[in-house]
């Protein structure tokens, strides 16, 4: 795949892969899916983290119809013992050879990929195949972490209650597309702690979903074949306790809670894989080879700080979970 797409950003298809031939893969045959999954893990575990940060940057909730913009980036730091794939513990089938002890790299690692030989058969023939895993990009990443920038709407309604929206409409052309739709709720439950409503101190407690597809072609220099495109779809959520001591400049804001989500990657067509056959070349074709599932869940702590310059803010946070996630922007507020 010579463009991986993983994010969108203010509605544009932001591509933060180079290059990366996923589809030689196939060529492992029955190992084709645990090699791709086992690669491309950290990408979406790190996207649905990052997609469930950066929703908030106090626990005040608006006046009624007061509202913020805000534009930030959420950078997913994924854990060392996800940036490279131990071949030997992944339950290969001995179709798949390779020197014992031979590691390579998941998108988030570093360095080339392993080179891989498969035995296997073809309409009852015995074939051999090589191919080189996809090298790791973690290099080319912001922070070397997963992005996933976010722009958001925030809006007051009446009972102390904010709304937010993420919203970016299907955009691209014919190669790529990708749309993302995210709302939130926020509820300030202050008054329920009694003369604490008096202190600079304020409480609430959130609830947000995102949704995001992206639907692209894939260019078929890697493996020929028809009609090749990929699909990737994800769904995240989160609910949260969040506080926050409110002064004049600076604003401290925390927050306690669950988050997950899942997401599919699924590769579509039809793939014409050369396989050796003594010297002479043996055709397999295979059809939507591809139907990967991914999900990631657990408990978030975040403490983080802004800066009020008027209507201008300025903020950044740290989320503690399985993939710690550090969120940064800026918002213009007002009411």
């Amino acid at each position: 795949m010579k463009k991986l797409i993983l994010l969108l950003l203010l509605g544009l298809v932001t591509t933060i892969s180079k290059a990366q031939e996923l589809e030689s893969i196939l060529l492992a045959s029955g190992d084709a899916e645990n090699l791709t999954r086992a690669y491309i893990n950290p990408a979406m575990k790190g996207l649905i983290y990052g997609m469930n940060s950066g929703w908030y940057h106090t626990a005040k909730v608006h006046k009624k119809l007061g509202f913020d913009i805000s534009i930030g980036l959420n950078a997913s730091i994924v854990p060392s013992k996800d940036e490279l794939i131990n071949l030997s513990a992944l339950g290969l089938s001995s179709n798949i050879g390779f020197a014992p002890g031979t590691t390579t790299p998941t998108v988030a690692g570093t360095g080339d990929g392993a080179n891989l030989t498969v035995d296997t058969t073809v309409d009852g023939n015995a074939v051999s195949a090589s191919f080189t895993m996809p090298s790791g990009i973690s290099d080319d990443l912001p922070l070397k972490a997963v992005p996933t920038p976010a722009v958001q709407l925030s809006l007051g309604l009446p009972y102390k209650f904010d709304v937010m929206l993420r919203l970016v409409p299907s955009v691209g052309d014919n190669d790529v597309k990708g749309e993302l739709f995210g709302l939130g709720l926020k509820k300030e439950i202050t008054s329920l702690f009694g003369p604490l409503d008096k202190l600079p101190l304020h409480v609430s407690v959130l609830a947000a979903y995102t949704s995001m597809n992206v639907d692209y072609t894939i260019d078929g220099n890697a493996i020929a074949g028809q009609n090749q495109s990929a699909a990737f779809k994800l769904n995240s959520y989160t609910v949260q306790a969040i506080g926050s001591l409110n002064f004049p400049i600076i604003n401290i804001y925390g927050g306690f809670g669950y988050t997950g989500g899942n997401s599919t990657l699924k590769m579509l067509g039809t793939y014409d894989l050369e396989y050796s056959n003594g010297g002479t070349t043996v055709v397999d074709t295979v059809t939507d080879p591809l139907n990967l599932d991914f999900d990631a869940s657990g408990f978030r702590t975040t403490i983080g700080a802004r800066l009020s310059l008027g209507f201008f803010k300025i903020f950044g946070d740290y989320t503690l979970q399985e993939y710690n996630t550090f969120s940064a922007g800026i918002a213009f507020s007002f009411r």
